[in-house]
């Protein structure tokens, strides 16, 4: 009796990457955003809205949102870095800027994760400035118990999830592990030391 093919992350654990068991798997993220897209068709019916992702983790939820939302829209990436080093720099900064003005745009924010808000609170600032004719967000994965802004304009949330560190769905660390098709725990004492300071 021949065993059964072997997972992309089963590859990785036998391979020593800390990649924990299965979160989300890929049908449960697929039904949240297919309800997802109903919700924002429902939102914007009869509008034309820009959907507007942060690059590069946002991009797979991007897509899919995209594709699950029955109604015209068009889409646009930007680019942010962290101030001074780590995930812990304490403000953004904006690398690559949209190729689409936003004056009068129904504008929607599609993040990966909001949990203490500066990303977004950033965002929000920025994007306020250049007259939209309406601006919120939707999200994958929402930490509301680690909020530092309160005034987001978070409206639609997929899943409310634990204070872990994720892996897969477009999610990773230092550029690892983003293509996994499930969303997997990521076993934090497991980390290379030079992820973990990161």
């Amino acid at each position: 009796m021949t065993a059964g093919p072997v997972s992309a992350a089963e590859r990785l654990r036998a391979d020593g990457q800390p990649i924990g068991e299965i979160y989300l798997d890929r049908r449960e993220i697929a039904n949240r955003v297919a309800e997802l897209g109903a919700e924002l068709a429902a939102a914007y019916e009869g509008r034309f809205p820009l959907l507007v992702a942060p690059l590069k983790s946002s991009a797979v939820f991007l897509a899919d949102l995209s594709r699950a939302l029955p109604i015209d829209h068009e889409l646009d990436v930007i680019e942010l870095a962290p101030y001074g080093s780590g995930r812990a720099g304490g403000g953004v900064r904006l690398l690559t800027d949209l190729d689409h003005s936003l004056e009068r745009r129904d504008v929607l924010l599609v993040e990966d994760v909001v949990d203490t808000g500066l990303t977004l609170g950033f965002l929000t600032r920025s994007f306020a400035e250049r007259r939209p004719a309406s601006l919120s967000a939707v999200t994958l994965l929402d930490r509301p118990y680690r909020r530092l802004v309160d005034e987001i304009p978070l409206r639609h949330v997929g899943f409310t999830v634990p204070d872990e560190l994720f892996a897969g769905y477009g999610l990773g660390l230092d550029e690892r592990w983003r293509a996994l098709p499930d969303l997997h725990l990521v076993v934090a004492d497991e980390l290379p030391a030079a992820i973990g300071a990161a």
